[in-house]
């Protein structure tokens, strides 16, 4: 018979990896869960094997066989006792910072506890054995292909990071699936870039850069990202939670959110990835499969969100954008064609209805100076998202957890340090009803302002777009939570605030809105609290949103969604139900 690679695609992957990383020495000890990886190895004249019968033996010969050489080595059994014998070995190894990679077949995490011969239970690993342990699936669908490549570049760099030592790989048994294939797939190979390694050098034409939510910026990060964009023809993403307020800003949630519309400007070659969790989820999701992606934190950690993942800069953003910040001007053909574009789609959205949009719209322009908002998920978030601040103003939301507790308690603790500023909360009326014990705190101060938006429900759950916006009405009693705490009546919130010493303030429609919008944002003497409640309706809300969302009408799409624009999901089902009578 003869033996190629095997047809497993996610061995396949890990070959492939292993070579891409530079990993040639492997022992090898037999077995049948990791037969497939074993022959595939054989028939690649690249790796170095070593047999041995005894994995306890076989662990230690690694230990030794990686000290004295220098490099990571593999080993590698198949299930049941014969991966509980690596244990003494990889302890040694653990210990010693020793790279050494273990990979263990096995035949399905669904049997495991259900008395299958062989199967045991290697999901968790003991503690000072191994730095990382990582599962990796069958590959029957493309997230399992990026899954398991993003696994075991995630093993294999764990080898060396932070000192170094043993990593594990759970390696499914694929069956009998034939060794037929003649060449090992192209393959993703992250690499983690420290100060002590060698820097890749900038290709890119257009670069952009991602910003999650982020800690306060210096003035020194800031000026190092704009000499940055200067000279490398590069934007910056951001959403309200990114802090970045220099030159090179571009508020893209109103180009990615376009439904009908693939714009020119969301495929750059670079994408520079820092901050953490992002509350511009329209952004995050446009930019996956554009040019290869950057990751800068200093935790070092593969953190995939684009799918694209090609370095990992473990160092400080300051010390990144001052490396790269170069010579010479690139231009800002980039930032000229992201700005022209969101003017362009502005132009073409009409008034919005009373909703969110329309009072993010409106209460932006009123924020004094050096204010602080904090914003409640999601419907909030996204309405402010479309909106921009002032360059003095500084915005934040709880998007690391992303739930909608706590965005009052939040604006509460940051208004303690400076009572000189004046710090707002902006909220629906479910995320204030689950947070409204916060106002009766004795420490509340004068300086906070807090608007709710009321329609009675989780809207969100109502807005074009979002996947129950299909049931409709049939959405409101359990899924938008409608009807709750006194159902859209402005009594239990007045009477609650005013017992606590707060102002009180309403609005049912635009004119009394902004009436009443110019003392809530107020700057001056703080002489109490005020509360906001200002009521929407869901038909305004979503259609705000849609009239947001199909601003743009350029189809540079196909025609099935065109078809669906125009005709409408049901009519679509119909005239397929007809073709195939």
């Amino acid at each position: 018979m003869k033996i190629l690679y095997t047809n497993d695609k996610t061995t396949q992957l890990l070959i492939a990896l292993l070579k891409g990383h530079g990993i040639r020495k492997v022992i090898v000890s037999p077995g049948t869960t990791n037969m497939c990886f074993v022959a595939s190895l054989q028939y690649d004249p690249w790796f170095q094997l070593y047999s041995s019968v005894d994995e306890r033996s076989a662990a230690y010969i690694a230990c030794g066989l990686a000290n004295e050489s220098g490099e990571p080595v593999v080993i590698t059994c198949t299930e049941a006792t014969a991966s509980r014998n690596y244990y003494p070995g990889l302890t040694e190894a653990y210990y010693r910072k020793l790279p050494i990679l273990a990979i263990t077949g096995y035949h399905n995490l669904d049997v495991i506890g259900h008395l299958h011969s062989q199967v045991i239970d290697r999901t968790q690993m003991v503690m000072d054995t191994v730095r990382l342990s990582v599962i990796l699936k069958t590959c029957k669908t493309p997230n399992d292909e990026w899954i398991n490549t993003v696994n075991i570049n995630k093993a294999i760099l764990a080898l060396t990071h932070n000192g170094g030592g043993p990593a594990h790989i759970n390696l499914q048994f694929p069956g009998n699936v034939g060794f037929d294939t003649k060449e090992l797939p192209k393959v993703r190979i992250i690499k983690r870039i420290t100060h002590e390694t060698s820097f890749p050098t900038i290709e890119a034409k257009k670069i952009a850069i991602f910003v999650g939510s982020h800690k306060p910026w210096s003035d020194e990060l800031t000026n190092a990202v704009n000499e940055f964009c200067k000279n490398n023809n590069a934007v910056v993403f951001c959403d309200q939670t990114s802090g970045y307020m220099g030159d090179y800003r571009i508020g893209y949630a109103i180009v990615s959110s376009q439904k009908y519309y693939k714009s020119k400007t969301n495929k750059p070659d670079l994408v520079i990835h820092i901050g953490e969790v992002s509350g511009d989820t329209y952004t995050q999701g446009y930019l996956k499969g554009s040019g290869q992606v950057w990751r800068v934190n200093e935790d070092g950690e593969i953190r995939d969100t684009f799918h694209n993942l090609t370095h990992v800069f473990q160092m400080s953003e300051l010390y990144f954008f001052k490396h790269y910040s170069g010579k010479g001007n690139k231009g800002n053909t980039y930032l000229n064609e992201c700005k022209n574009e969101i003017d362009d789609i502005r132009s073409k959205i009409g008034e919005y209805k009373f909703s969110n949009l329309w009072i993010a719209q409106q209460t932006a322009l009123n924020l004094p100076p050096n204010s602080i908002i904090h914003l409640g998920i999601f419907n909030s978030l996204r309405s402010w998202n479309m909106t921009e601040l002032s360059r003095s103003v500084k915005s934040y939301c709880n998007v690391g957890g992303f739930g909608i507790d706590g965005a009052l308690s939040t604006t509460l603790g940051a208004s303690l340090e400076n009572p000189n500023k004046l710090y707002f909360c902006m909220c629906g009326d479910l995320a204030f009803f689950y947070d409204m014990n916060a106002l009766g705190n004795r420490h509340f101060p004068a300086n906070v302002r807090i608007m709710i938006i009321n329609n009675g429900k989780g809207t969100e759950f109502r807005n074009f777009g979002h996947p129950a916006y299909p049931l409709g009405e049939t959405a409101n009693p359990y899924i938008a939570a409608a009807g709750h705490y006194g159902n859209k009546d402005k009594s239990p919130i007045k009477a609650y605030v005013e017992s606590l010493g707060y102002k009180y303030l309403t609005a049912y429609n635009k004119e009394e809105f902004l009436e009443n919008c110019k003392l809530f944002c107020e700057s001056g003497s703080y002489n109490q609290p005020i509360v906001f409640e200002v009521f929407t309706e869901t038909n305004d809300e979503t259609e705000s949103l849609q009239m947001l969302r199909t601003a743009e009408q350029e189809t540079n799409i196909g025609i099935k969604t065109v078809a669906k624009k125009i005709l409408g999901e049901e009519a679509i089902s119909k005239i397929k139900d007809i073709i195939k009578k």
